[in-house]
């Protein structure tokens, strides 16, 4: 059997090189990125790469995150320890656990059943206890757990979903999401003050596609029938 990776030094080195080398400033973040073990969260004939800097599969037509891109997003949400966060698209429960982290207490949901049981069960066994997983259309949002101080979506939506949008608090809420299409997106954040949004774009990203009401239609869901 192949000696075990220094995850540890792995993991330091992604924070210096891809990381503090780029633009990620919000110590906070960094010190998340340290702490969270990202090859947890992969399959274990992947773990070794777990570091690299790219995505990587998860199942279910899915990908966790390159590390820069789940930094850079949750540096733009701005979180404060006493926040309460909407996560759109578990996964495998990575960029969860970085949220974890940093704010009170997480929701979030996710569209495959199986994925986000995995994650749950994953999170639990590495101790985050602030943090409740929820099957669902992610586009909808959780209105019964509204208002959340920061909405963070890691799937892309052909426009800012309307639900997302109110259940953010009005002094200073904050959505960080994928918007295009299945070939063009850029990553944007929008910020609300009372019933005014103001949006930020940041980069130009790629993501899965955001799945549900107020987003793309499902490719197992038939096509509504055209009127005659």
């Amino acid at each position: 059997m192949p000696p075990q990776p220094d995850f540890e030094a792995l993991r330091e080195r992604m924070v210096r090189e891809q990381m503090i080398a780029r633009d990620i400033a919000d110590s906070r973040v960094l010190e998340a990125m340290r702490r969270v073990l990202r090859h947890r969260f992969v399959p274990e004939a992947l773990q070794a790469r777990a570091y690299e800097d790219n995505p990587l599969p998860i199942g279910n037509d899915q990908t966790i995150s390159q590390p820069y891109i789940v930094a850079l997003m949750t540096q733009a949400l701005e979180l404060k320890p006493d926040d309460i966060v909407l996560e759109i698209g578990t996964g495998s429960g990575y960029q969860t656990a970085v949220l974890c982290e940093l704010a009170r207490f997480v929701y979030s949901l996710e569209r495959f059943p199986e994925l986000g049981e995995q994650a749950s069960r994953r999170l639990d066994d590495l101790g985050y206890n602030n943090i409740e997983v929820y099957i669902g259309d992610g586009s909808q949002g959780l209105p019964d757990m509204a208002p959340f101080n920061a909405i963070l979506v890691t799937a892309a939506a052909p426009a800012i979903p309307g639900p997302l949008r109110s259940q953010l608090v009005p002094h200073n809420g904050r959505l960080v999401l994928p918007i295009g299409d299945h070939h063009q997106q850029s990553l944007q954040r929008v910020r609300r003050t009372g019933d005014s949004w103001q949006v930020e774009r940041l980069i130009p990203v790629m993501f899965v596609p955001l799945y549900g009401r107020h987003g793309f239609r499902p490719p197992d869901e038939p096509e509504p029938p055209r009127s005659p």
